[in-house]
């Protein structure tokens, strides 16, 4: 069982920043959470996941999305149990519902090890 709760979504307009928070609350990702590397998706209606972000175990190697690059910033912290998805220079198409989840590499991307998603929480961007 995978349970990670994500927060700090919220309303903004263009050009705003927001950091959003995932904690691993119970199941196999908190009992081993420095472990993982992690990840952040987004998704909006009618598609599929989106990779966002990623962060290897020990938080030294990171990689991004094209169209995050240089705008996003992802961090963790193993004694919390926590990920991070600092987020500045938000534009309208960074508009969707975020999710964090531990990564593997698969032939199409990076992707979700285990295919259970949390909640998520949603970022809203208004031009």
């Amino acid at each position: 069982q995978v349970h990670l709760v994500e927060s700090g979504g919220g309303l903004l307009q263009a050009g705003d920043s927001l950091t959003l928070s995932c904690v691993a609350v119970s199941g196999r990702v908190f009992d081993s959470f420095a472990s993982y590397a992690m990840g952040w998706f987004r998704q909006v209606p009618g598609k599929d996941h989106e990779f966002v972000a990623r962060i290897s175990w020990n938080g030294g190697n990171t990689d991004y999305a094209d169209s995050v690059k240089g705008r996003f910033t992802i961090s963790r912290n193993n004694a919390k149990k926590s990920v991070y998805l600092q987020m500045d220079s938000l534009k309208p198409e960074d508009t969707a519902v975020y999710y964090c989840a531990p990564v593997w590499e698969q032939p199409n991307g990076p992707s979700n090890l285990y295919d259970y998603w949390g909640q998520g929480t949603q970022v809203t961007v208004s031009s």
